[in-house]
Formats: structure tokens, sequence, C-alpha cells
């Protein structure tokens, strides 16, 4: 069994596996890798940090001639950021959380495929008007950043699906081993956007404690919560939370997030915490999936483990059957 899909063919790839674009995570290293298994690697640009795109996008866009792309945050993207980014050639860029339009035109002049990542109906209807030529449809399960009031993936992205019609769709939240994979392909997506499962990757930027802590980690211990970017004064939209691994932030501030931002006294305690290490110096972003994570292979390879286990996953579900009198 060969698993292509529309997006495989879109994109010039064998597997139909993207690396989430994953800030401070997704590095050049990580994201070229990710390519050379035969996947899609995606660069985490974020808000587009020029300093750190210079030092990254030669490692993805010099590692060879697999396809690749970068990801930014719509709403804090610069211009100028995506401007640099399409001069390498990606051959896809992809846009979350925020309003997709300021860029969507330029990033098709320069000949780059379009990825709107939506966590509502609301985006994905923008993205497809946007002319998106992938939507990616993310759930409440994923780790980092997502809807404060979205739905689930296993009911989220068949609903995409039906939307988006011959547009291909991605599948992300929770998706952590092969299983995944052949469950998005069920729901209807022609692949998976994995964010977790690559950040404890050998390639990874992320520091040695939270691959550690991933590594070690339960999906019950996730929780979905604004606390860690209010008091951390982070500038994300009220629109989106985090899910993260427990942290003593969480379990001081949890209901009173209100009275958290109304506390200018919270975020020096925050930062005093970090300093004398009672807190970890960031939040360990981390899906429900963490819990099929317990090794750091290079991501090359965990691409093309992905793919068989996805493959055998849809054999064992629909096997073979041989052809009887009565059915031939």
């Amino acid at each position: 069994m060969t698993l292509a899909t529309e997006f495989t063919r879109l994109c010039g790839v064998r597997h139909p596996i993207a690396l989430a674009p994953m800030g401070g995570t997704a590095g050049g290293a990580l994201a070229s890798a990710v390519s050379r298994g035969g996947g899609l690697g995606l660069l985490g640009a974020g808000g587009g940090d020029l300093p750190w795109l210079e030092r990254e996008l030669p490692l993805v866009a010099e590692g060879g001639h697999a396809p690749w792309g970068v990801g930014f945050l719509a709403w804090a993207a610069e211009a100028e950021a995506v401007e640099r980014a399409l001069e390498y050639g990606p051959t896809a860029v992809m846009l979350s959380f925020g309003d997709p339009g300021p860029f969507a035109e330029r990033i098709r002049r320069a000949g780059a495929l379009l990825i709107v990542q939506v966590t509502d109906l609301e985006e994905a209807r923008r993205a497809l008007d946007l002319g998106a030529d992938i939507v990616v449809a993310q759930g409440t399960e994923s780790g980092g950043h997502g809807a404060r009031r979205g739905r689930s993936t296993m009911a989220f992205v068949p609903v995409v699906a039906d939307l988006a019609g011959p547009v291909p769709v991605l599948a992300a939240g929770g998706i952590a081993d092969g299983r995944g994979v052949a469950a998005a392909l069920a729901l209807g997506a022609a692949g998976a956007l994995i964010g977790t499962r690559f950040q404890v990757a050998a390639e990874s930027l992320a520091d040695p404690s939270v691959t550690r802590a991933i590594v070690e980690g339960r999906g019950e211990a996730t929780e979905r919560s604004g606390v860690l970017d209010i008091v951390r004064g982070s500038r994300w939209p009220a629109a989106y939370t985090a899910r993260t691994l427990a942290h003593p932030y969480l379990d001081r501030w949890r209901g009173r997030e209100a009275e958290l931002a109304a506390d200018p006294r919270a975020a020096e305690e925050y930062r005093d915490d970090v300093a004398r290490g009672v807190v970890p110096p960031l939040p360990v972003w981390a899906g429900e999936g963490v819990d099929l994570i317990d090794d750091r292979p290079s991501a090359a390879d965990l691409v093309r483990t992905l793919a068989a286990r996805a493959e055998e996953a849809l054999t064992r579900a629909a096997p073979a059957q041989p052809i009887g009198p009565s059915q031939e």
C-alpha cells in the first residue's frame, strides 16, 4: 500500500505527513530532516524574527532538493519576514492564527502553495475564500496554541473536509503515531500535521529539559489555558489558549484569569520564580498524544516509521478479502 493523497501529489512528497511549524523548535535542521524522510518540513518562523530566519532558512533551503516550507503566525508576522522567506523559494508557506489575507496574494505570486491552519468553520470558510491550496484543521488536542472554544480533531476534521471539497485538508491535534495518521486519512483528511512528536526528534531545537518532560509526560497532565500567556505578558490574541504540561502557575491561577491580568505583581513574581528556578523558563507545549512518545529518533526515520505504521493500521482495519465464487 502506498499512501498517495492529493496532499502528497500537490507538494511532491512521498508521505502524507507534515511538520507543524513550531516556533523556536522547528528550525532548519528539523524541517530539512522531515523533508528528507519524505514528509513536508515546515520551518517555524513564528512572528518572523529576521536574525533567526537568516540562520535557519539556509539549513532547510540548501539541505537538498526535497520540498519544504515555512510557517508564520498571521497575527504577528511582518511583511518583511515573509518576503525574506519567499526569496529562498519554499514549496509552501503556512499561515496560522489570525487573518491570512494580507499575505495570501504575495505568497501565491511567489509560486508557493498557500497553507492555512484553521480552528473553526468561520476560519475555514475564510481560508477557502482566499484560495488556500491546503487547509489544516486543528483540533483542541493539539499542543501549544489553539482555539479557546474549538472542537476535537475527530469531530472537526470531517466537517472541514466536507466543506473544503477538492481542497486537501491536513488533520492536526493529538496525532503522535501511525495509527493517528491512519485515522486522519479515514476521517477524510489528505494527511496529518504533527507537532509534539517531532518536538522531541533528534534535530529539534527544544531544550533538553523540554524533550525530557515530553517523553516522561502523560496526556492527562496537559491543560489548555490562557494563564501562562497572561503571566508571561504574551501578546497572543485571547481567542487562542495554549495546551501545556502541568505548571505551578496553572494551579495557582486556574479560573482567575481576569484577576491575574489585573495584578501587576503577578508578572513580577513569575519572572522572579523563573530566575530562581522555581518554575521552568518556558511552558512545555505538549498535545494529548504525549503518552505515545517515549524516544528521540531522527526526524527522517520518524517520518518513515509513521508512514509505515499508518499503512499497517489501514491494512488491519480493511484487510484484503479473497474473492470467492459469489464475489466474482
